[in-house]
């Protein structure tokens, strides 16, 4: 099957599930509210067969996370709003529109840094001509979307004040701000206020999103490793605690931190 007939077979499948007579009583009552945590759902799961290097699975993955544009354009084109085709022109004309440098007469980008800088800068300006014409203020922030996870969303507001040359200069610098952070964290847990506590928590992790950006480390990333690592080990002292019958809660503080060192000595050994 061709690409162009690959794709209408995928957009005939889905008016068919769509149609309000014959299709599919599910589909038929979903809406753009309804579809969009399962379309959060199936991006995170791209992600996860990458982590994973499944290739099998991001092929499938990818199709989950196609069949999701789907269904939303489908639901636009039958409010008016706009359809299939008018998403692929739009991501289209904004990929052209962006790298003049392949698809137009401009000065030649030698290296991806320099793109990178190129692309932020086409996508400031297009962020100010969308503000303007819509009567809003003009802001370095807008254009960050409110339901980005809140890690990702913290770190794309570090980045964006730092290209407005706002923020700590240095790693160094970034590192002792989440010293300071966690200090103050400190005398609100001994002052006691839940309120208070949670604004400084939150600062700990605003801060420590700064200095992974910093340090080129995604934080997204790095948590769902560090967690990864916890559950690795978590189950390789319930295992060795359930050979003799006995679970976590069985166990004194003593013996878990050395089966805890166990654990983490095995996971060295293996890498």
């Amino acid at each position: 099957m061709t690409r162009a007939g690959s794709i209408t077979r995928l957009l005939d499948i889905m008016a068919r599930l769509r149609d309000p007579v014959t299709g599919c009583p599910w589909d038929v009552e979903q809406s753009f509210a309804s579809i969009a945590p399962y379309t959060v759902e199936e991006a995170y799961e791209v992600a996860d067969a990458i982590d994973r290097e499944d290739w099998p699975a991001l092929k499938t993955e990818l199709g989950d996370l196609l069949f999701q544009v789907v269904f939303h354009a489908r639901m636009a084109r039958e409010r008016g709003l706009f359809g299939f085709d008018d998403v692929v022109e739009a991501i289209s004309e904004k990929m052209v529109r962006r790298h003049p440098h392949v698809f137009a007469d401009a000065a030649d980008v030698t290296s991806a840094a320099e793109q990178t800088v190129k692309w932020e800068e086409l996508k400031a300006q297009e962020r100010r001509d969308q503000s303007r014409a819509g009567g809003r203020d003009v802001s370095a922030l807008d254009g960050i979307s409110a339901n980005l996870p809140a890690l990702t969303r913290a770190r794309k507001i570090h980045e964006r004040v730092a290209s407005q040359g706002f923020g700590l200069a240095s790693p160094g610098e970034a590192l002792e701000d989440v010293i300071s952070e966690v200090e103050e964290l400190s005398q609100e847990i001994a002052d006691g206020s839940p309120g208070r506590i949670a604004d400084e928590l939150g600062d700990v992790l605003f801060a420590a999103v700064n200095l992974a950006r910093h340090l080129d480390v995604d934080p997204e990333s790095a948590l769902r490793r560090s967690a990864a690592r916890f559950e690795t080990r978590y189950r390789f002292v319930e295992r060795r605690l359930s050979r003799d019958n006995r679970t976590i809660s069985d166990c004194p503080a003593e013996e878990l931190d050395a089966l805890w060192t166990s654990a983490k000595d095995e996971e060295a050994a293996s890498r």
